[in-house]
């Protein structure tokens, strides 16, 4: 057992290496404890991907396709994308604990991951995937649901992000644009999963931080129109109708519990 958990130690041993030995010089962070490594990597890695992704679509919407996919008065101003990365970064250093903690549990062996997908074989792989992709789903339907409901939650919490309800004031740069503690909850189903089912280890890494890239892109207002995703015409929906389109990858949570509102629907009833 403790030679199996010791290739999870030397995997993320293995990532603070390369971030880490990538941005920092080794007398700083090679005395660190292995925990303070990571939480440090995680948040450079977070950032990276924030800002990385945000600035790319940005420029490819706002800029390089301006006025295609969006009227020349839903594109935020500098203004209010600035404000967003504002409120996202100092949320930053505690979103960056969660994949933190996590690792730390799997490192322990108190999760039921796995390190190699051979251990379980592909078709076991891929089983297990769709059942986590579900509890993730359901899981973020439910909390993002109950930060609506729960009216406490909402006011202290919510309530950060939803100041952003018109076009032109969601950005990409709004996708982590949180209450810090709001922002982990909603994250939290990754981390429950692990305990649940059987979860390649390396997938679950990539899933987690992938949320900063989902994230952007669901709030870019553009509706793909790709069925079952729920891409950002529902979100859309969601920042205007504060009652509608919980959902995170699909439609389906929405779809069975009632609260699906569909962007084209909308744009009929406009006509």
């Amino acid at each position: 057992m403790e030679d199996y958990l010791q290739l999870f130690v030397d995997e993320t041993n293995f990532y603070n290496r390369i971030v880490l030995g990538s941005f920092l010089p080794e007398n700083l962070w090679k005395p660190l404890p292995h925990f303070l490594q990571t939480w440090i990597r995680n948040y450079i890695g977070a950032t990276a991907i924030y800002f990385i992704s945000g600035f790319l679509w940005c420029f490819y919407i706002y800029y390089w396709k301006r006025n295609v996919y969006l009227p020349k008065d839903a594109i935020p101003s500098n203004k209010a994308m600035f404000l967003q990365t504002f409120v996202a970064m100092k949320a930053m250093p505690w979103y960056s604990a969660l994949p933190t903690l996590s690792e730390y549990m799997v490192e322990n062996g108190w999760t039921r991951c796995f390190s190699r997908i051979n251990d379980i074989g592909w078709s076991g792989y891929l089983v297990y995937l769709v059942v986590y992709l579900a509890i993730v789903e359901f899981g973020i339907y439910w909390m993002h649901r109950e930060l609506h409901d729960i009216k406490p939650l909402y006011k202290y919490l919510h309530a950060t992000h939803h100041i952003y309800n018109k076009q032109n004031t969601l950005s990409p740069f709004a996708g982590l644009a949180f209450h810090p503690l709001d922002g982990i909850l909603q994250a939290v189903p990754h981390v429950v999963s692990l305990f649940l089912v059987p979860t390649h280890f390396t997938t679950h890494m990539v899933l987690l931080f992938l949320e900063a890239i989902w994230t952007a892109n669901i709030h870019d207002c553009i509706h793909g129109n790709v069925w079952p995703i729920m891409g950002a015409g529902y979100h859309t929906i969601h920042h205007t109708t504060y009652r509608h389109n919980y959902g995170h990858y699909t439609i389906w949570m929405d779809w069975l519990f009632g609260t699906l509102r569909d962007p084209l629907s909308d744009s009929a009833k406009m006509i």
